[in-house]
C-alpha cells in the first residue's frame, strides 16, 4: 500500500481510509508537436476514491457512501462521472498551469476509460513553454492526506500534497530566452577580450617608457 507510513493514523470522517490507499498520479509533458501546449494526464488512485469524488460532486447518489465511511464502487460509476460537466469543472479548477505567471486555459480530451486510463488535459499557453508551473489540488478538498505522485520528462518526479500543491517543470526551451542568453554571453566575452587588450596595451606602454629611461642620453 502506498503511503504506508500514514496507515497507522486514524483520521475521522467520511474519507477516513481512502487517502492511505493507492495514490493518484499525474504525468506532465508537452503536447504532440505543440511547444505551446502543456499536457497533463490525471489518474485516480483507487476506484473507491473515484466514487467518493462522484458523490461529493453530486454526480452519484449519497447512499453510495455509508455512515462508517465505506464506499461502494460500481463499474458504472466511471461512465457516469466522465461526461459530467461538474467533473470537468472540478479538474480544471483543481489542476492549473501557468507560464511566466500567465494562466494557460485547459481543455479535457475525450475520455476513453476513466478508471484505467484517466483524463488528459491540454493547456494552451501564450507561447512556447520553457518552464511550466503546474498545481495539483485534486482530492485534497475531500481529505488533506491525499497525495499525488507526479512524473515529467527526463525522469523528473515530485509529490503533490496539501501545502505543497505547486511545482515548476522544465519542459522545453523558450525561443525568447535564447537570443537574450546568447547576447549576454557575447557581451561578457567582448568585455573580457577588451580587458585583455587594454592590459596588453598598458604593459606595452610601460615597457616603452622603461626602455626610454634606460637609453643613453
Amino acid at each position: 500500500m502506498a503511503l504506508a507510513v500514514l496507515a497507522g493514523f486514524a483520521v475521522p470522517g467520511t474519507a477516513a481510509a481512502h487517502p492511505f490507499g493507492d495514490p493518484q498520479t499525474v504525468a506532465v509533458g508537452l503536447g504532440d508537436d505543440r511547444p505551446d501546449v502543456v499536457r497533463v494526464r490525471w489518474r485516480v488512485g483507487g476506484s473507491d476514491d473515484l466514487t467518493l469524488l462522484g458523490v461529493s460532486l453530486g454526480i452519484l447518489p449519497q447512499d453510495r457512501v455509508m455512515l462508517d465511511g465505506a464506499v461502494f464502487y460500481r463499474d458504472t460509476d466511471a461512465a457516469a462521472i466522465a461526461p459530467a460537466p461538474a467533473f470537468a469543472k472540478y479538474l480544471l479548477e483543481r489542476i492549473t498551469v501557468q507560464t511566466n505567471r500567465q494562466a494557460c486555459p485547459g481543455v479535457l480530451q475525450p475520455i476513453d476509460d476513466l478508471a484505467k486510463r484517466g483524463v488528459t488535459i491540454d493547456y494552451t499557453c501564450p507561447g512556447p513553454v520553457g518552464t511550466a508551473s503546474v498545481a495539483v489540488r485534486t482530492l485534497t478538498d475531500l481529505h488533506p492526506a491525499y497525495q499525488t505522485l507526479a512524473t515529467g520528462p527526463d525522469g523528473q518526479r515530485t509529490v503533490y500534497r496539501q501545502g505543497a500543491d505547486s511545482h515548476d517543470w522544465p519542459l522545453g526551451d523558450s525561443p525568447a530566452t535564447v537570443p537574450a542568453s546568447g547576447s549576454s554571453a557575447a557581451i561578457q566575452l567582448g568585455a573580457v577580450v577588451a580587458g585583455v587588450l587594454v592590459a596588453i596595451a598598458v604593459v606595452w606602454l610601460v615597457g616603452r617608457r622603461m626602455r626610454r629611461r634606460r637609453a643613453p642620453a
